[in-house]
């Protein structure tokens, strides 16, 4: 599998929890910007004639505050300098303030054929405090609009005063309009966004409540049944995403857009966080990557096990053996030792137990500290 990652970096309003590449004061360079994205896709394209992608996805920012007609022009590019598989999934990230009827038209005329709208909660008085600039409401409005399309829905743990009644109402509402899809990840605070301060002052659930909010989650959702098939992420059967599955499987991918991640050919390298420098260079011709490195084969194996633990299928020894030309018992002995309580075998498949995947990074820890 290959994927395209596209990043529009507009939104309306930055959510106070938000550490992503996001321009509020800079929309008006949006017409300007998708110029140069359309260009360094044909340059990429050019470079990737072999390839066939299978998963397109526009993600943010808000891709769905900036026109329309520039999602579907960046579409025609996609269909036009690349080789898409006939029944490729094609995600675009949408916000519920930022929706309306023409431009889900504009966006099914695109061949966009999977939305994920960011909820978060149900509770509009957390959707403020996280600096939202929709309400329930809107989101109920938005799924209407969506009525028999294939969309998913974020839900956030971790939120200033929230209880299990709120992550049930969250829930419930997300079910009861048509998700066949949902993602439950809890909150990550980071140093320099505006929730920080809530962090500091200790505003926010600790990570044994967040863990109680996530289990409590978990089980409502399985009751309604959305599988598990990542830590984070639930679907019905057949509705898993397969853009993230990519991912989680360490499959390629290339990244377009200010800030957007690629790897490639066992290479990873990143396109620079500065909007004028991204433009620069590609009107000048340039690749805007400002980091790249070959990964090494030591790393290479880690990945592939940190990624595959996170799914609910967990490491295929035998994928693992053909990749590699080592078994994981070889490479990583002291790790599986330790965890080893953690861990169980279903049939070539090593995997997280159940009840501990949520905890799962402090298990992986100690695969990455295995000398290797």
């Amino acid at each position: 599998m290959a994927g395209i990652y596209v990043h529009i970096p507009f939104c309306r309003h930055k959510c106070s929890y938000c550490d992503f590449t996001s321009f509020p004061d800079k929309t008006e360079y949006a017409e300007a910007y998708m110029a140069c994205l359309y260009k360094e896709l044909k340059m990429r394209g050019d470079e990737l004639k072999d390839y066939e992608f299978d998963t397109v996805y526009f993600g943010g920012g808000t891709p769905s505050y900036i026109p329309p007609k520039l999602i579907l022009g960046a579409m025609n590019q996609i269909k036009k300098c690349f080789r898409l598989k006939k029944d490729a999934e094609v995600t675009l990230e949408l916000n519920p303030g930022t929706i309306g009827e023409s431009k889900v038209q504009t966006y099914l005329q695109a061949g966009i054929n999977r939305f994920s709208i960011g909820l978060q909660t149900a509770i509009d008085e957390q959707l403020a405090d996280l600096g939202r600039i929709h309400n329930a409401r809107d989101y109920v409005y938005a799924t209407k609009l969506l009525a028999g399309q294939n969309f998913s829905t974020d839900v956030m743990l971790g939120l200033k005063n929230q209880t299990k009644e709120d992550v049930q109402k969250t829930i419930e509402l997300a079910v009861s309009c048509g998700s066949s899809h949902i993602s439950m990840y809890a909150l990550t605070v980071e140093d320099g966004t505006p929730i920080y301060t809530d962090y500091l002052n200790g505003e926010l659930p600790d990570s044994d409540e967040v863990a109680e909010l996530y289990e409590f989650g978990r089980k409502l959702l399985e009751e309604k049944g959305f599988k598990r098939y990542e830590v984070s992420n639930f679907a019905k059967d057949g509705y898993e995403s397969k853009h993230n599955l990519n991912y989680w499987k360490r499959g390629e991918y290339i990244g377009v857009g200010v800030s957007a991640s690629s790897f490639m050919r066992g290479k990873r390298f990143t396109n620079t966080f500065d909007l004028d420098e991204y433009m620069k260079c590609v009107i000048s011709g340039f690749y805007p990557a400002v980091t790249s490195e070959e990964v090494s084969e030591a790393d290479a194996k880690f990945e592939f096990v940190m990624l595959a633990m996170r799914t609910k299928y967990g490491v295929n020894m035998q994928e693992y053996k053909e990749k590699f030309g080592t078994t994981l018992a070889e490479d990583f002995p002291s790790a599986l030792k330790k965890t080893v309580k953690y861990l169980e075998l279903d049939g070539d498949n090593l995997k997280i137990k159940d009840e501990y995947l949520f905890v799962q990074n402090s298990i992986l820890v100690y695969f990455m500290e295995e000398e290797r």
